[in-house]
């Protein structure tokens, strides 16, 4: 990664951003928000458009100088909606909780089983958290690391939790 302004402005978080990177680079990461995405996707993040707040909708925004931005999301929506075959896309989601959200409401019906990683093994709080909203609509079983060391999954454990419970 680039960090050549970084590096002379403050070389003490350059180092931390270049081992962060070399973390992820040699790790394996299970939790969606921390997902593990390509070069190009970083290049993306990191250009001008990290400055702007775009609030609303593509040519609907409550502000000016979207002049870029709507198209690039106009763009974004385009792609979504013909990769899943859609009429509409929503390419906004808030943080992680609002998109799995999104994603329950789109797959499931309330009552369905779903399988998820336990909050203390690293899962999420919409995995089935009972202060959730989800917990209340949701069936939601739980698997878990078979090594606190190692972060291992217990695969067996999920398979036999999988075959019983027979998630959506």
């Amino acid at each position: 990664m680039q960090l050549d302004a970084l590096e002379q402005y403050d070389p003490k978080m350059a180092e931390l951003v270049r081992r962060e990177e070399q973390r992820q680079r040699e790790g394996l990461e299970l939790i969606p928000s921390e997902n593990y995405v390509s070069r190009a996707v970083l290049e993306a993040m990191g250009t001008v458009f990290t400055n702007k707040y775009s609030e609303g909708y593509p040519g609907k925004r409550y502000y000016g100088g979207q002049d870029f931005t709507d198209p690039l999301e106009d763009e974004a929506i385009d792609r979504a909606k013909k990769l899943f075959g859609a009429d509409h896309a929503n390419v906004q989601p808030l943080s992680g909780a609002p998109a799995n959200v999104a994603v329950y409401f789109s797959w499931l019906e309330p009552g369905d089983t779903v399988l998820g990683m336990n909050l203390a093994h690293g899962g999420h709080l919409t995995h089935g958290s009972p202060v959730t909203y989800m917990a209340k609509l949701y069936n939601f079983i739980s698997y878990g690391i078979k090594d606190v060391e190692t972060g291992e999954i217990d695969y067996e454990a999920m398979r036999e939790q999988a075959i019983k419970h027979k998630p959506k």
